[in-house]
């Protein structure tokens, strides 16, 4: 059964071009004064408070946008949760305990293993950061506006605070988080590993993460976000901002494993240089009672591309509301979405927009998905917008079943009903995981195996 539309809502429309230009002018104004030291003021605004405007006045417009609902996925009552005070510390990624060792090789993160640099943050502060390699900066922001004053040019310039109650949660709480900065033409071998971790019930986990690749470097980061074992109900709130300079390169993967009660609200923003290229892969196969993520990249030099690889399958209980959206700002920009998600008794929205605003720029999306469960629901909401001549925009959406023809022929292979359906889930699911590292292929290939036979 195939599905196409080309669907654009007014009203996301113009909020959304609204903040595609300021997104736009405030990173004119960022690019320009990178490289400048900022005044006097800006170190001592740093130790006091290290959002970009920090003035009451400012702070008491954002605190209007508490109660504002997001445009996207369901309610969630903030006041269910709390600003958790434990924290953990350790100096050595090898010095964790060997259960939250074992937990995080569920999401891709090696303790013991080699990195090019380690990243921990427990509940709402940081345990431990570290680099190994020279030319790549690891800190945590709140070190980071310390140490350079021009990283105020880059704070809450490609996400809006005032967007809903989530980036106002985290604006207002003065939110920490990691900042990653590879220095011109390095090139870093090995990923850099953060971990974003929830370790107390009923915790509200307010992040800001920033990541800078300057011009020629390239980098990859693999982002594991989960649970404690005794952590049953929680609220994660991720804010990023990543900024690809001109011929830099970002692979970006983010694997989730929540709790099944666990709400999570990231909110990205990307801004790609001319020649700049970010490959960002997104897997969330373990249940959680709700996702809304939905990334906007901003193309903003002639040439520079984005990748975006989505794997999800949605159990009992859970909605996964997922996408990205991608602005073509430049000529020559390319953008590709890819998303491959299952239900298993849980609800799929799979979203994907793609604005063309130059000439000669190519855009695809592709939401395919499987239907497993009578109790499932998936939905597929691919859009495009041209506003230049000479552009090329395409999508495609599947959603089904799987033929059971397939099955049968799989079962006289000597395969029973179970493995054959396991098989070809495995196949359905890989098909979307070509952008994502080597390293990390033989953990996502044993997640989706274990998916598949539960299913």
């Amino acid at each position: 059964m195939a599905e196409n539309k080309c669907n654009a809502n007014d009203n996301a429309k113009n909020a959304d071009q609204n903040t595609n230009d300021n997104a736009n002018n405030a990173n004119k104004n960022a690019n320009s004064n990178a490289n400048k030291n900022a005044n006097s003021n800006a170190n001592s605004n740093a130790n006091n408070n290290t959002n970009n405007a920090n003035d009451k006045e400012t702070i008491e417009r954002v605190k209007k946008s508490l109660n504002k609902e997001a445009m996207y996925g369901g309610h969630v009552d903030l006041k269910m949760y709390h600003i958790p005070d434990e924290s953990l510390k350790v100096n050595k990624m090898t010095d964790l305990d060997s259960m939250i060792k074992s937990s995080l090789t569920n999401v891709g993160i090696s303790a013991d293993g080699d990195a090019g640099g380690n990243f921990l943050m427990y509940n709402n502060k940081v345990s431990h950061r570290s680099s190994s390699t020279e030319g790549l900066e690891i800190m945590s922001v709140k070190e980071a506006l310390l140490k350079y004053d021009w990283l105020q040019d880059y704070m809450w310039k490609l996400v809006n605070p005032e967007t809903d109650k989530y980036t106002a949660e985290s604006f207002v709480e003065d939110s920490d988080g990691y900042f990653i900065r590879v220095l011109p033409g390095v090139k870093v071998d090995t990923p850099v590993q953060s971990c974003l971790m929830i370790g107390s019930e009923k915790a509200l986990q307010t992040v800001h993460n920033i990541i800078i690749v300057e011009e020629g470097a390239e980098l990859e980061v693999v982002t594991g976000c989960l649970t404690h074992d005794n952590v049953k109900r929680a609220l994660h709130i991720g804010v990023s901002e990543m900024y690809v300079k001109k011929n830099a390169k970002l692979t970006f993967s983010m694997i989730h494993d929540w709790d099944e009660s666990v709400e999570v609200r990231p909110r990205t923003g990307i801004r790609i240089e001319e020649g700049g290229q970010l490959t960002n892969n997104y897997v969330c196969m373990k249940p959680a009672k709700s996702v809304q993520s939905n990334p906007s990249a901003y193309l903003e030099g002639e040439g520079a591309a984005a990748y975006f690889n989505t794997i999800a399958v949605a159990h009992p209980g859970s909605v996964l509301d997922t996408g990205s959206k991608v602005y073509l700002n430049a000529p020559h920009t390319k953008t590709e979405i890819i998303s491959r998600t299952i239900t298993i008794g849980g609800e799929v929205i799979s979203r994907g927009d793609i604005i063309g605003n130059a000439p000669f720029v190519y855009g695809h999306l592709e939401c395919n998905g499987l239907v497993l469960s009578e109790h499932g629901s998936q939905k597929a909401i691919p859009a495009l917008e041209a506003h230049a001549m000479d552009v090329e925009m395409t999508h495609e959406a599947a959603i089904g079943r799987i033929a059971r023809d397939q099955v049968e022929y799989l079962m006289t292979r000597g395969l029973d009903e179970n493995e054959a359906t396991g098989l070809i889930v495995r196949g359905f699911l890989s098909a979307g995981i070509e952008g994502i590292p080597e390293i990390l292929k033989e953990d996502i290939d044993d997640i989706i195996k274990k998916t598949a036979d539960a299913s």
